[in-house]
């Protein structure tokens, strides 16, 4: 399964400055590029100084609108190429336009019929702008921006050396707990791509911020052990209604009958599979989840999740 990353972030944030860090680092070898432009004239692959039958553009606009199409061929084409012997790679990394939403491209690695059985979700990396972030996001005016941020793995602060911008992490932890920052000018690509692929930053205590424009970023603790049927048939419906608003899900889940906890994770409605961890990152044992929303009330979010909960409690004295 070939790990395919996901770079993102808003307009002039350095996705291709990054990038070009990544190609030319000897612990990035074998990876393949796709790249997606929005305009009628595209440059950023010129830009990379490396063109070979592993760098490939996408011409046809927001990858929002040819997802369905373009990204998947072009995959497809890459690993045919592989096949051939012609290309040689053992990851991908796709560069989004700055006007993406990032979940129509990990959906599809998902979804698609081929490509599912192909790659895997190798994480996402969104670079934040030091210089323009700040401003930006107390502002909240770009619904794109927040997207990509609150969809992130990693956060890859750029322009560091112009604008210290002392608090922008807080800003950026406050919307997004669960990522890591980096620095895109100084700390190694290789660390910033293998922490995008781990997603291991735990989901922290019970906390709540309002963000503005409707965008709240919220974690749950729970104290006893949850029923895993219940909590599926809880999320799954809880996306299949709001999913276009809920831009994040991730958490570490004490589950009834297991010894080691299973972390999830989600970008909208689409879910990621569940994974067993090896063992507990400490000694908390109580199950969080955080939330990225817009628009939802969280008091609202959790007196649905007790609801399915009873019920399961229900289920299991009656049976």
């Amino acid at each position: 399964m070939i790990p395919v990353t996901l770079l993102t972030g808003f307009l002039g944030s350095g996705k291709t400055t990054l990038l070009q860090r990544m190609l030319g680092d000897p612990a990035m070898a074998g990876t393949a590029v796709l790249i997606n432009e929005y305009g009628e004239v595209a440059l950023d692959h010129h830009l990379l100084e490396r063109i070979d039958e592993t760098v490939m553009l996408m011409k046809s606009g927001c990858i929002c609108c040819t997802v369905r199409g373009e990204v998947a061929q072009s995959i497809l084409d890459l690993i045919a190429l592989r096949g051939q012997g012609r290309a040689a790679f053992d990851r991908i990394v796709i560069e989004t336009t700055g006007l993406a939403d990032p979940w129509p491209v990990l959906s599809t690695l998902r979804a698609h019929p081929v490509l599912q059985s192909q790659v895997r979700a190798g994480g996402v990396i969104t670079t934040v702008d030091a210089v323009n972030a700040p401003a930006m996001l107390s502002g909240a005016t770009r619904r794109e921006a927040l997207r990509q941020i609150a969809a992130a793995d990693v956060l890859a602060l750029t322009k560091t050396d112009l604008a210290p911008a002392p608090g922008l992490p807080l800003q950026l932890a406050a919307l997004n707990p669960t990522a890591r920052m980096l620095d895109a000018r100084t700390d190694p690509v290789a660390e910033i791509a293998l922490a995008a692929r781990e997603g291991r930053q735990v989901p922290p205590l019970e906390t709540h911020h309002d963000h503005g424009a409707g965008l709240t970023s919220t974690t749950m603790v729970f104290e006893e052990e949850i029923d895993w049927t219940a909590f599926g048939v809880w999320l799954t419906l809880l996306l299949n209604r709001h999913g276009d608003r809920i831009l994040r899900v991730k958490g570490i889940l004490n589950l009834k009958g297991e010894e080691r906890p299973v972390a999830i994770h989600g970008v909208q409605r689409l879910v990621h599979p569940p994974h067993h961890m090896t063992d507990w990152p400490d000694q908390d044992r109580r199950s969080r989840l955080v939330f990225i929303m817009e628009g939802i009330e969280p008091s609202l979010l959790r007196r649905s999740f007790d609801l399915f909960q009873k019920i399961g409690q229900r289920q299991e004295t009656t049976s």
